[in-house]
């Protein structure tokens, strides 16, 4: 009974771990879009190029298994899974 509580803890920690490593993927891309977006509006109408890069990169992560924010977010966070390294 108490291998399975330990368990069940140390799983529910690593998957804390992992969802908060997804939280801050989807703080970050959706932050550049808007900064892209207002930036486009207010600064200088080039910046939209940005929203449409990072929404490549979106496109084609599945593809590839490769994200440049998760493989920041993998080096900053090791003590987590690897999330999208392109394996």
């Amino acid at each position: 009974k108490m291998s399975y509580l330990f368990w069940v803890f140390f799983l529910n920690l690593c998957m804390e771990k992992n969802i908060s490593k997804v939280r801050a993927h989807d703080a970050i891309v959706g932050m550049t879009y808007v900064i892209s977006v207002v930036g486009s509006m207010f600064v200088n109408a080039n910046l939209i190029y940005l929203a449409i890069g990072v929404s490549l990169l979106q496109i084609i992560s599945p593809f590839t298994k490769f994200c440049p924010v998760y493989f920041i977010l993998n080096k900053i966070m090791p003590e987590t899974e690897p999330i999208q390294n392109g394996k």
